[in-house]
């Protein structure tokens, strides 16, 4: 196996990146640390073909210049878009600029013969659809909770009638909205009778409608290759992560180890991978009666605070999913059939 060369396409300050790239480095791996919003201002990328179309891509920045065809796997850890540069101060300029930047850029990400984790930009947007991911899982046999997606009020109406009023309403994709100096956060919360008053507003917006589910514990089950971590977050001993385990309360809040049945196990690596995956961050629920729920999963999802709780070995098992990137051609293990 020859030394592997990692690119990691990442924002700064960011410390997951940070624990995987320490490891990467003390197992002498080449790892190359990027983030796209340096392009154009601060970094040079480059693609020249031959008459036959044989490619040469490289990256350049600081004056080190970066042979991106040597590279055997790129992480896209949390890229940023290209910045134009400062002294671009039109904003239709900017924004022309930083498009045909973002055009340039993708195409070569996407067109470099390495091995993609999670998987490839178009895999990852895809996945990060949660109507995709809820229809997938139910698929593969996970229970789901009853789920409305929907700009009608009248359907919200019947929803929240249907469940007695026991339902929970969460964004679709962002959880966050920056405006100015600003910002807003929106997290999993009940619907209440003021939500009932003022259900017209659903029209402009769709929202996430799902019948409230009881929980004994959270699970955050991260999916590595095809290693499964399955960690215990014990949300209903704190009234801040009751309903919403993000509303961190670590002071109140114990995490464990916890052994998933290997059916679910099973149905959370299959996931992974049929959304064209090498890793993924799953949350589930498990109810007071030991069924296993499905919320969602990331394909970027956050796994130190889990790692540091527990001592499961995840950043471990990433920089070795990505060293394997210089052994491509070694077959995948095989994950199994469902029973």
């Amino acid at each position: 196996m020859t030394t592997p060369h990692v690119l990691v396409l990442t924002q700064t300050r960011d410390p997951h990146a940070d624990a995987v790239t320490q490891r990467l480095r003390a197992a002498g791996t080449r790892v190359t640390v990027f983030d796209p919003a340096e392009f154009p201002s601060a970094a040079t990328l480059s693609l020249s073909l031959t008459p036959a179309g044989q490619a040469r891509r490289t990256l350049t920045r600081g004056g080190t210049r970066v042979d991106l065809d040597a590279v055997d796997a790129v992480w896209f850890r949390r890229p940023q878009d290209p910045r134009a540069h400062d002294e671009i101060t039109d904003p239709a300029v900017r924004e022309y600029v930083e498009q045909e930047c973002e055009v340039f850029a993708a195409a070569l990400w996407d067109d470099l013969d390495a091995l993609a984790v999670p998987g490839t930009r178009a895999d990852i947007r895809a996945a990060g659809h949660k109507q995709v991911q809820l229809r997938l899982a139910g698929r593969l046999g996970f229970e789901l909770p009853p789920t409305l997606v929907t700009t009608d009020p009248d359907e919200f109406l019947d929803f929240w009638d249907e469940h007695e009023g026991r339902v929970i309403t969460k964004p679709l994709q962002r959880s966050w909205l920056l405006r100015g100096d600003d910002g807003f956060a929106r997290m999993a919360e009940p619907a209440t009778t003021v939500d009932v008053a003022a259900a017209d507003a659903m029209r402009l917006c769709p929202l996430i409608v799902q019948a409230y589910v009881p929980k004994r514990v959270e699970l955050r089950v991260t999916v590595v290759g095809t290693r499964v971590f399955a960690a215990e977050i014990h949300s209903q001993e704190s009234n801040h992560t009751r309903l919403d385990w993000r509303c961190y309360d670590p002071a109140t809040t114990r995490h464990g180890i916890h052994r998933l049945p290997d059916d679910v196990a099973r149905r959370c690596l299959l996931l992974v991978a049929e959304l064209g995956l090498r890793y993924g961050a799953v949350d589930l629920i498990l109810t007071p009666d030991g069924r296993y729920v499905f919320l969602e999963i990331n394909p970027s999802g956050q796994w130190l605070w889990i790692e540091d709780a527990t001592g499961l070995p995840i950043s471990d098992a990433i920089a070795d999913l990505l060293r394997s990137g210089a052994d491509r051609d070694a077959p995948r293990p095989a994950i199994g059939a469902l029973p």
